[in-house]
């Protein structure tokens, strides 16, 4: 009869060991930061996010003739060259139209009260679309090569560019008429290009 009492002596004191483990757990105080960190601080996982791994179809590698025209769409000379082919067509449609909602376009100085004929008109209409087309192709190619200078220079792309480069733009146009002129090109179009960049973003 005594081997029974031992074994119930041993049960007894591993049941008293467990509740005294699991009372002893219970004082531990729960340590949130350690699971916040393990879940989103600096101890969180890195998860692979892999296109293969996620079942997507993987990136093909770019061939060098795709590089290549990568860096030349990105290149100054490119994005000047838009502008200035984007600048001369805005600039004619505006001339063309400008003229054709004025009255004294075709007319002759000397002879003010003769008609203008249709050929007259129309070619009036020509000069004046060519005059605003390549003022607005020389902004445009000075604003955008400017701009793309700066930006490369500053390394970064906010207003700032914009900004400077309408004072650049402005006063060269503006030097040529003076210093003033200059000085009031440079402060219009870096206001107005600050209004832009201000409406865009």
């Amino acid at each position: 009869m005594a081997a029974p009492a031992k074994s119930t002596d041993a049960s007894v004191s591993v049941t008293a060991g467990q509740l005294a483990t699991v009372s002893a757990a219970e004082n531990v105080p729960l340590q949130y930061s350690l699971i916040l960190d393990h879940l989103m601080g600096d101890k969180r996982p890195i998860k692979d996010l892999n296109p293969t791994v996620m079942g997507a179809l993987p990136s093909p590698q770019k061939t060098e003739e795709q590089k290549m025209i990568e860096r030349g769409m990105e290149s100054c000379a490119f994005k000047s060259l838009i502008a200035c082919v984007g600048g001369f067509v805005l600039g004619g449609a505006f001339g063309v139209f400008t003229a054709g909602i004025d009255s004294n376009v075709g007319l002759d100085p000397k002879d003010p009260l003769r008609t203008p004929t249709a050929r007259e008109v129309l070619r009036d209409m020509g000069q004046r679309g060519m005059s605003y087309a390549k003022n607005f192709a020389i902004v445009g190619a000075m604003f955008s090569c400017t701009e793309c200078l700066i930006e490369s220079h500053r390394g970064k792309s906010d207003w700032k560019n914009a900004v400077y480069s309408g004072c650049v733009t402005g006063g060269a146009i503006g030097f040529r008429a003076g210093l003033k002129a200059g000085l009031l090109g440079c402060g219009g179009f870096a206001a107005f290009s600050a209004a832009i960049e201000y409406y865009l973003r």
